[in-house]
């Protein structure tokens, strides 16, 4: 099961790279792949033991031993977090390429592909349980993010792209070292022996850490992000913002804390200050923005931190609400900046101030935007309040001050979200708002419903979650 998810959609992006099929049956055959990607992971989500541990295992020989006894191995496996993780990946790849197709990307077999080998990648390192496997993915990953953004960018993807590419390679080439190192001294890469011998070393926990929280990013260390959420195709952003700040989190919580336990309690304040800091101050910048996608990419920083927030918090409920709020945010981010997509290809803006009246004769448009902001801002009821709320607690149960600090992130979320909708539906039709505009599309509605729906499964029963994870 776990080989199929990984290699699915290597062949498909192989078969639509090399196959010589005209647009519309290159675009049906990637989002075949995608779709059969969820079904797989439909069907391991409902094969998977809630309290089985590690689940499809495969555990192979790949690489010699170097001389050093620490041979390389092809061990996968997934636990609760990594099949939530390669569930998320799915989810928004399917939803990507579903907007590509709608919005008829350029060279249709080069972004297709790309997209698949994206998807190969995520889903190779969420499941990886060696680390030369996972950093195998993890580099695998940026190759087809810098051509996405590079190419298929907008009129500043040159600049955008160089900069995410430093601010990566900064983080990946510590990593690397990081890894060689542990390694050698452990004589194995094999994630489980590790973890069952923690080891103490500051400068190994702290290489691991910076390489994470970049990819998060946690602040500072988020530079790179304005410029690459705003530059990036529609469906990139969407991605980045919904999955790829995710393998952040995923190696902090699979990683660094349970590898180096000591250290990483003893570097919990500056960590947990750091992560306050950017949920505080994503939130206030994202009241500020001229434009949609620059609130929700504040936005997706000040969250990013948030769940930083909840796994050095360390406690049960901080960590669950953590794991639980990176399959919120992801599936909230990926429609947010879909439906923004949808936006700026009717208008050829995403600016407030020449938008607005979109709710206005457009029942479905208002709908799904209302659902989106509602579940951003983490409205009593929905599953993102659920996450907040265990996170939060995980936090007061670390320092009453620091969980009443986190609580006004919430407050902040219910401002600029309330002003991002009420910017885009309210009103009279914002100048770049064309006559007559008409309401969502069925093929967009393909793409907003099942996500939307999503949203609210997760409400209706968040521990056929947290159960798992």
């Amino acid at each position: 099961m776990t080989s199929a998810l990984i290699f699915l959609p290597l062949a498909g992006a192989l078969a639509v790279a090399i196959l010589p099929l005209p647009r519309r049956l290159t675009e049906g055959l990637a989002l075949l792949v995608t779709l059969a990607e969820c079904a797989l992971g439909a069907a391991a989500l409902i094969g998977f033991d809630a309290h089985g541990g590690a689940q499809y295992v495969e555990n192979h020989g790949w690489i010699s031993d170097f001389g050093l006894n620490a041979a390389v191995r092809y061990h996968v496996s997934m636990d609760g977090l990594s099949l939530f993780m390669v569930l998320l990946t799915a989810v928004g790849i399917a939803a990507a390429a579903g907007a590509a197709v709608r919005l008829g990307r350029e060279r249709p077999r080069a972004y297709f592909a790309l997209l698949l080998v994206l998807e190969f990648a995520l889903v190779l390192l969420f499941t990886a349980q060696d680390m030369v496997l996972f950093y195998v993915g993890w580099e695998a990953m940026m190759i087809p993010l810098y051509v996405l953004m590079g190419i298929w960018g907008g009129a500043g993807r040159r600049a955008a792209t160089m900069q995410f590419i430093v601010y990566t390679l900064v983080g990946s080439l510590l990593m690397l070292v990081a890894i060689a190192t542990l390694g050698v001294t452990a004589h194995t890469f094999d994630l489980p022996a590790l973890v069952a011998r923690p080891h103490e070393s500051t400068w190994l926990f702290l290489a691991f850490a910076a390489a994470f929280c970049i990819k998060a990013p946690l602040f500072p260390l988020h530079g790179w992000l304005p410029s690459a959420y705003r530059e990036s195709s529609p469906e990139v952003t969407a991605l980045l913002s919904g999955v790829i700040s995710k393998a952040g989190a995923y190696g902090l919580l699979r990683f660094a804390v349970p590898l180096f336990p000591s250290t990483a309690h003893d570097w919990r304040w500056l960590l947990l200050g750091l992560a306050l800091a950017g949920l505080l101050y994503g939130s206030l910048i994202a009241f500020r923005q001229p434009d949609a996608r620059g609130v929700m990419a504040y936005s997706s920083l000040g969250q990013m931190n948030l769940i930083v927030i909840g796994i050095f918090a360390f406690n049960v409920n901080g960590s669950t609400g953590a794991i639980f709020q990176m399959v919120n945010h992801g599936v909230v981010s990926v429609a947010a900046f879909l439906l923004i997509g949808i936006v700026e290809a009717r208008t050829g803006t995403d600016l407030l101030a020449s938008l607005g009246g979109l709710a206005n004769g457009r029942p479905m448009f208002s709908t799904v935007f209302l659902i989106a902001a509602l579940w951003a801002l983490a409205v009593p009821g929905s599953s993102v309040f659920v996450s907040e709320l265990y996170i939060l607690i995980g936090a007061f149960q670390q320092a009453a001050l620091l969980g009443a600090a986190a609580a006004l992130g919430m407050v902040l979320a219910a401002m600029y979200m309330l002003r991002w909708y009420s910017a885009l539906a309210h009103e009279d039709d914002g100048e770049r708002v064309p006559h007559g505009m008409t309401d969502l599309r069925p093929g967009e509605l393909a793409i907003a419903v099942p996500l939307i729906l999503l949203l609210l499964a997760l409400t209706a029963y968040p521990f056929g979650v947290m159960d798992r994870v």
